[in-house]
């Protein structure tokens, strides 16, 4: 399996969902599953699957595993949802 090495971990972006408000992406900005957390946010309670949100322009995209994932700095992590 993966894991997320040093101050880094790995978000899913999440499809855009329907709202009042109109967003010209394919996914919802700033927001996203965590797929592979690193120790500091799992003592934080911040676990994989849960959905986050994370602070404008610090995404770095990876495919792994087929998939699109975002490696975030952990301290760019704002919320858990």
């Amino acid at each position: 399996g993966w894991n997320a090495h040093d101050r880094f971990c790995f978000i899913e972006p999440i499809k855009r969902e329907e709202s009042v408000i109109f967003k010209n992406t394919v996914e919802e900005p700033l927001l996203g599953t965590m797929k592979y957390p690193n120790e500091y946010l799992i003592s934080m309670g911040i676990n994989q699957g849960d959905r986050v949100s994370f602070t404008p322009d610090c995404e770095y995209e990876f495919t792994v595993d087929d998939k699109k994932l975002y490696r975030v700095y952990d301290h760019q992590i704002t919320m858990s949802l």
